[in-house]
């Protein structure tokens, strides 16, 4: 028995795909204003940015549904389990004082 028959030649010399991707990070989503909503998603803030919300006091007033809408105009694959999100960054934006038990995604949910 051959070494090549236990172990794949690539393998042993380092070639083909051993080694794996790193993620790509969304800088931009990362140090926008809406990331200092606590426990803000990053592709939520990033669907946010995508619709023309980049600072927080631009989400005062709306309705988390419109926006939900808009996402999904633009990116129809977005998926549901944004909208907790988007209702909690609105209280925070609307609210001084936001109560702690109200900044988690589980407080939104329907």
């Amino acid at each position: 028995m051959a070494l090549k028959d236990i172990l794949p030649l690539d393998a042993l010399l380092g070639g083909g795909n051993s080694r794996k991707k790193k993620k790509k990070v969304d800088r931009e989503a990362l140090a926008s204003p809406i990331m200092r909503v606590p426990r803000m998603d990053v592709r939520a803030a990033r669907d946010l940015m995508d619709i023309g919300i980049r600072e927080l006091y631009q989400l005062q007033g709306r309705s988390a549904e419109s926006l939900m809408e808009d996402i999904l105009a633009k990116k129809p694959d977005a998926p549901e389990y944004r909208l907790p999100y988007l209702r909690m960054a609105i209280y925070f934006a609307e609210n001084e004082n936001p109560n702690p038990d109200q900044l988690h995604p589980s407080a939104w949910m329907d």
